[in-house]
């Protein structure tokens, strides 16, 4: 997974092999061994590399594509794939999104949305002292 998720996401932030070898001090013949799999980087560089493609180490090494194809999300971004509305509007909350945002059984959680960005989801305390904050 590592090798295609290289290619990927320099090919995302537009940038050439030799420009991704420049930033982390490797030939681009270092880089391009690393892109089809014949090597691997140094942690040193695999984490530089993960910091200049603005995704998490782990995400760089190991992400395996979603269901639904979705690519490597930026750094503190997140894609947890898709859900489905039953019949009386409840979603099921992906296991991961509840780890990453500390969501309990039994947490409120507060529906914002919007006609054009949709809907977004935040903890009832959460959004509480977001509006104490605003009102002072």
């Amino acid at each position: 997974m590592f090798h295609e998720n290289l290619i990927l996401l320099r090919k995302f932030k537009k940038l050439s092999q030799e420009d991704l070898a420049g930033q982390i001090g490797v030939s681009r013949q270092t880089l391009s061994k690393w892109e089809t799999g014949e090597s691997l980087p140094d942690i040193e560089k695999a984490k530089l590399l993960a910091d200049i493609l603005e995704v998490s180490l782990d995400e760089l090494l190991s992400y395996h594509e979603q269901p639904a194809g979705l690519p490597v999300a930026p750094k503190g971004k997140h894609a947890f794939g898709v859900v489905k509305v039953g019949e009386k509007g409840q979603i099921v909350i992906p296991a991961q999104a509840r780890k990453v945002f500390h969501i309990q059984p039994g947490d409120n959680l507060f529906i914002l949305g919007d006609d054009t960005q949709g809907l977004a989801l935040i903890k009832e305390q959460d959004f509480l002292n977001l509006l104490n904050a605003m009102r002072k």
